[in-house]
């Protein structure tokens, strides 16, 4: 059976799923060291923000098939390690959408009315209302930079409450900006004109202190920061200056660069601040569905499923995925038939999508073939995750192309590879009850069922050669499954293609070529 580590806290129901298919550890408050140690006896780890998972833990993970982050964000989770190593690493995007954007909004009117400090205040005896004189979040500009689905709900509370919205997303039209209310502009433009900025991005190299002191500099005075994505965007110690000398008015921060959060120059701030400890995520509903889709998704990899929310493999919604699973087993097949014809260093592959196929995303597709293409090779070391990297690091050029028009099928697919033994190709298609045909072998016509093992030859089209072989292959006890000739004219090069039982020894293909208008042979085993 296998194993399941949870090293973070999460709802008892996400343990009881993986107790369906899986023996599961809860192993909270791990140091670097216990991880490393325990790790390698395990299938998959499950894990919130507290377990940083990385190259060193991947690497000792010899059986991990899949790491579950339970929450949005994968930035305590080495992605490229696990990529390399084809271990899928899974999150929850939506389980705690509602969770995050409330708590933003909740940050935000706490910050305007300094409710935290107003309440330990009148806890402590005093009753001050002079000095805590709150500002209203009506008519003001609210700048959303981000408008994923925690950013965009955002705004649709915002809008609401007679905010207008500046929005900084370059991944987003205008169309889906004006849906929201939102006018998309530059950053230095939302910098300069928002009254409340408000952060939903991930952290990336790209965004690290995105929020620093030059940024601050563009700001209103009145300008007020909220951040509840991720810690790091906003470079604290430049944040704290500019808050004690009065250059914005104010902050709410509920995650950190280094969490828990240690010494810190925001701690020291007053009323102008408000910190939470990273709670944007906890709410019950939310611990309830983030460790309910976690789950589900480890659970399916241990079945043999795809996950739903992978973030280092194509991303498809399930219904799209069912549709195209089909074509991500002819791929692969094809992929892995190409790939032993052409033998060796694989230099390059074509992928054409014909008919209904081109229509469809292509992006699984290719990455199916590869996976074909790569795995007589590399075995159980490549597989959906890994495929387009090794790929890429083997020097493999890969060109995708694209014919709607309909030939002999409504939907095929035509791969060829270029390597060690010359060039080749193969198409496939599928028939009515989605059973693969393989359609044509360098060209030649052909209408064959991919089977484990095959022979394959090119020969001239003349009397015997065929009757040749099958006593051949009949002397050294090798049956026969299926036979079938393509050629395109009589008499000229034809291709034959035979499924037989048992693997083709070396020298019984030796004895093949010597035959008299045999041009070339080669095994598969698929």
């Amino acid at each position: 059976m296998p194993k399941v580590l949870v090293s973070d806290p999460i709802d008892q129901v996400g343990i009881d799923i993986l107790s369906q298919v899986a023996q599961v550890d809860v192993k909270t408050d791990l140091t670097r060291e216990q991880l490393v140690e325990i790790i390698p006896d395990y299938d998959a780890l499950m894990i919130r923000s507290g377990t940083r998972v990385t190259q060193e833990v991947i690497e000792a993970g010899k059986l991990l098939k899949i790491i579950g982050r339970a929450g949005v964000g994968v930035d305590n989770v080495d992605v490229t390690a696990a990529t390399r190593k084809g271990i899928v690493v899974v999150n929850s995007p939506e389980g705690n959408t509602i969770a995050a954007a409330e708590h933003t909004i909740a940050m935000m009117m706490s910050l305007s009315r300094y409710i935290p400090q107003a309440n330990e205040l009148l806890k402590g005896g005093t009753w001050d209302r002079k000095n805590y004189t709150g500002v209203e979040v009506y008519k003001k500009t609210l700048g959303v930079v981000g408008l994923g689905k925690i950013g965009a709900h955002v705004a649709t509370v915002a809008r609401a409450m007679g905010m207008k919205l500046l929005a900084f997303d370059p991944f987003i039209s205008n169309d889906r900006a004006e849906q929201l209310g939102c006018h998309l502009v530059d950053l230095d433009v939302l910098f300069q004109e928002a009254d409340y900025i408000t952060l939903h991005i991930p952290k990336t190299s790209e965004t690290a202190n995105l929020i620093n002191a030059k940024a601050i500099a563009k700001m209103k005075p009145t300008a007020r920061i909220i951040n509840c994505a991720r810690g790091g965007i906003i470079d604290e110690a430049a944040l704290a200056e500019a808050l004690q000398a009065g250059k914005i008015a104010g902050a709410a921060i509920d995650v950190f660069a280094t969490e828990p959060l240690g010494e810190s120059p925001l701690k020291a701030l007053g009323k102008e601040i408000v910190l939470t400890p990273h709670l944007g995520a906890s709410t019950e509903e939310a611990q309830v569905n983030v460790a309910i889709d976690v789950a589900e998704q480890i659970r399916d990899v241990l079945l043999g499923l795809p996950a739903r929310s992978a973030v280092n493999i194509p991303g498809l919604r399930p219904d799209v995925l069912e549709q195209l699973k089909p074509y991500l087993q002819l791929a692969e097949t094809l992929g892995n038939l190409v790939g032993q014809l052409a033998g060796g260093r694989i230099e390059s592959l074509n992928i054409g999508l014909r008919g209904e196929l081109a229509t469809n995303q292509s992006q699984p597709i290719v990455v199916a073939a590869l996976k074909g293409l790569l795995s007589h090779a590399l075995q159980e070391r490549v597989n959906y995750v890994n495929a387009s990297i090794e790929a890429k690091e083997r020097g493999i050029r890969v060109i995708e192309t694209r014919d709607t028009s309909v030939r002999d099928y409504t939907g095929s697919l035509h791969l060829a590879a270029k390597g060690a033994l010359g060039e080749h190709s193969v198409t496939g298609a599928l028939l009515g009850d989605n059973e693969i045909r393989v359609t044509s072998v360098d060209e030649f016509p052909v209408n064959v069922p991919p089977n484990r093992y095959m022979l394959f030859t090119l020969h001239r089209d003349v009397p015997g050669i065929i009757g040749r072989i099958g006593s051949l292959l009949g002397n050294f006890n090798v049956n026969i499954a299926s036979m079938q000739v393509g050629r395109k004219i009589v008499r000229g090069d034809a291709v034959m293609v035979l499924s037989i039982d048992d693997p083709l020894p070396e020298n019984v293909l030796n004895e093949i070529k010597k035959i008299t208008g045999i041009r070339d042979a080669y095994t598969v085993t698929l």
